[in-house]
């Protein structure tokens, strides 16, 4: 280039800069702003805001790894649902605009992509996690910046955050109810217990509760086998061996199962290998469901349990139409799996409400800001695909959810052998965890700074 070409080129950039602060200068003196606070406004990030036609979402779920087995699926509805409300005329006048992100099963990733989320792209909520490992990687990110998390899977509890709506199941939504099922006549009166999980901070809490409880149920120490095995383990032989050993001492024994991931899937092929059947020990899981089960054969399965807030096999009209919208999703988007054998299940549901709850409350907020939307969110109803129509907490982040016993039928479906008559308030902290009965049932107002 030559050098007066360079000049004019220097020129007008240098003429357009001034025109743009004078263009500032102008709306600044009209807000009644002085120029010297245009660096504390942060005022690019102002004029991005005024300008935006679009609400940006997080989606932050492990499309790859151990966990993306489970998490995946938790994108895609999430999209899904993004979509049902840009088809009816987004949010406050606005189209959602998702911001999707891969942690890959890593959890400092996890923390990572959440700042990145909050940080850089700007979302105005955040829809992730599957692991608790990973949700507590993300918490002291979200308290740190005010950001917001929607939380879409069944948990341990012991936690309450002003920046986390949890809208999967606390122990006393699904845990415990199951465990009291299987020691009732109806789910075989089982008298000692197996507590076998994934080697993390979900498995090793709630068992800790689901032990305190079997404590108080006058259940010894001695019909208590606990077992634990890392993420992604694939040789269940042994384990499976011991179980059979263990059930062999003369009471009726269940396997209470929190293993998490891909390791479910050789977990089931060695029950079916090694002909462990439900009559004689039954296997109730919280991590298992459709999407779980699709790469297993479930025909040696059957009669095997899973407790949940939603199963695909419910029979309600509004389960119809949001099965009929994902089967009609999957095939239109190609989802590998679904677009030829669509599943949905108990956190796609979770997820799916979730959504349409902040959708609601930055109606009622008429804003996205998080300290406006918050309190919003607390009393949103919804009908949900479990057949009842389900309120957030006023006070406790937590959902109020039905709760389900199912058998696992050989098309790898769930047929419902027990239910709640409605849906249940969340016990964030445990009653059988000693000092939880002076936690508040409300998480702290002030997020750090």
């Amino acid at each position: 280039m030559r050098k007066d070409t360079k000049k004019i080129v220097a020129d007008r950039s240098q003429s357009a800069a001034q025109d743009q602060l004078a263009s500032r200068r102008k709306f600044l003196k009209v807000l009644g702003v002085g120029a010297g606070a245009v660096a504390s406004f942060g005022f690019p990030s102002i004029i991005r805001a005024q300008s935006k036609d679009t609400i940006k979402v997080g989606v932050l779920h492990s499309l790859s790894g151990t966990m993306a087995i489970s998490e995946t699926v938790l994108k895609d509805v999430t999209l899904m649902a993004m979509d049902e409300i840009n088809g009816k005329g987004g949010v406050l006048g606005k189209k959602l605009e998702p911001v999707v992100v891969d942690p890959a099963s890593n959890w400092p990733l996890f923390a990572e992509k959440a700042r990145q989320l909050l940080t850089q792209d700007k979302v105005a909520v955040v829809f992730g996690c599957w692991t608790s490992v990973s949700r507590k990687s993300v918490l002291p990110v979200f308290e740190e910046l005010n950001g917001l998390l929607f939380y879409p899977v069944q948990y341990e509890g012991e936690e309450l955050s002003k920046n986390v709506f949890y809208t999967g199941a606390a122990p006393n939504q699904q845990a415990i109810p199951a465990v009291e099922y299987l020691m009732s006549k109806d789910g075989g009166s089982a008298k000692r217990f197996v507590l076998l999980g994934t080697d993390y901070v979900y498995p090793r809490t709630t068992n800790k509760i689901l032990r305190a409880f079997l404590k108080s149920k006058n259940i010894p120490e001695a019909d208590i086998m606990e077992e634990y095995t890392p993420f992604s383990h694939t040789d269940y032989q042994t384990i499976i061996v011991k179980i059979k050993k263990f059930a062999g001492e003369g009471k009726k024994t269940a396997v209470i199962s929190t293993i998490n991931g891909d390791s479910n899937v050789p977990f089931y092929k060695e029950l079916g290998n090694q002909g462990l059947k439900a009559k004689d020990v039954p296997v109730v899981a919280f991590s298992v469901g459709e999407e779980e089960l699709r790469g297993v054969d479930t025909k040696p399965l059957v009669g095997h349990l899973a407790a949940w807030n939603y199963f695909m096999s419910l029979k309600n009209p509004t389960n119809d139409e949001f099965i009929k919208k994902w089967t009609t999703y999957a095939k239109a988007k190609n989802i590998a799996g679904h677009k030829d054998k669509p599943l949905t299940n108990d956190p796609m549901e979770a997820a799916y409400v979730g959504m349409h709850m902040w959708k609601q409350a930055v109606e009622k907020a008429k804003t996205v800001d998080v300290d406006k939307v918050i309190p919003a969110v607390g009393g949103q109803t919804f009908k949900a695909p479990s057949g009842f129509t389900i309120k957030m907490d006023e006070k406790n982040h937590h959902l109020h959810k039905p709760v389900f016993v199912a058998e696992v039928k050989a098309d790898g479906q769930f047929n419902v052998v027990w239910k709640t008559p409605g849906p249940i308030k969340a016990k964030p902290w445990s009653p059988y965890i000693p000092g939880n009965d002076k936690k508040k049932d409300e998480p702290e107002l002030t997020a750090k700074k």
